[in-house]
């Protein structure tokens, strides 16, 4: 049962352990209290201001009431309160919640004590690269049904390459500076002229776009930015990963990824080659 009235309740103190400055947070701030008979109970100070309404505190929020909480939110609505908020509890962020007495901390915190996220390490992962990969073989999927072309065909090879290369191309291009640093340490051109670094994402996008458009005049060229990019891009992931056996971040899915440069990396170049040089044999046949 809930009391959705923004009415705080002479009775909104749900855990004796609560220290006297908490406590009297509980009794300053407007909210309501959200009841859940046997649930454990918790307090969330979240900001609910009229132009801003912290995304971060609604999936708090979302979180307790699913896991069966019984919880005081309460509303931070001004930003005297969110200063009178931070500095009585010694944070530097909102939300904040309580269990049992007991501060969490904020919606990170949160979900990892409720079980939702596992912590936060910086461990490598392949979850952004695969995740493009899928969406872009969906696309592919999706042309060839609309098209009528067959999924084993060259065409839908094609697509799948183009729609690939576009994709990374905009993770790249959301932050340059990040991609170009990732990207210094390990492309040899780059290394040699360092503004090919800031070019590239640029040819990428190009090459993918001109081969989704398949005009007789712009495929050769299409064709051969893919070609020498991917063979450059090639040679350097297995210079540095399998020669060199250095052990690098790939810049393939932008600067602040966790991909490591290896397989993934090589399988984009390779992918940009092999298609360049299609294009530039049909080109000349």
């Amino acid at each position: 049962m809930a009391d959705n009235t923004n009415n705080k309740s002479n009775t909104d103190t749900i855990d004796s352990s609560h220290s006297p400055k908490v406590q009297h947070l509980i009794d300053t701030l407007q909210g309501e209290h959200i009841q859940k008979k046997g649930g454990q109970s918790a307090v969330i100070f979240r900001m609910v201001m009229p132009d801003h309404l912290c995304p971060f505190g609604l999936k708090s929020i979302d979180a307790l009431k699913h896991a069966g909480y019984d919880i005081i939110d309460r509303h931070i609505t001004t930003q005297d309160e969110n200063t009178l908020v931070k500095e009585t509890l010694g944070v530097k962020t909102t939300p904040q919640t309580f269990i049992d007495g007991k501060r969490v901390g904020g919606n990170d915190d949160l979900q990892v004590f409720l079980g939702n996220h596992e912590p936060e390490t910086d461990d490598t992962t392949y979850a952004p690269i695969i995740a493009i990969f899928a969406v872009t073989a969906l696309m592919t999927l999706a042309l060839c049904w609309a098209f009528a072309v067959s999924v084993f065909s060259i065409q839908a090879l094609m697509w799948f390459v183009a729609l690939s290369m576009c994709v990374l191309a905009i993770k790249k291009l959301e932050d340059l500076e990040g991609f170009t640093t990732g990207f210094l340490g390990y492309d040899l051109l780059a290394r040699r002229v360092v503004r090919y670094a800031y070019v590239y994402p640029f040819l990428e996008a190009f090459a993918g776009i001109a081969m989704l458009a398949d005009q007789p005049w712009l495929n050769p060229i299409a064709g051969l930015v893919a070609f020498i990019i991917g063979l450059i891009g090639g040679v350097s992931v297995i210079k540095a990963v399998y020669i060199d056996k250095r052990e690098l971040k790939c810049a393939c899915v932008g600067g602040d990824s966790n991909v490591p440069l290896g397989a993934i990396s090589l399988t984009e170049n390779v992918m940009m080659f092999g298609m360049g040089g299609y294009m530039l044999i049909r080109a000349l046949l």
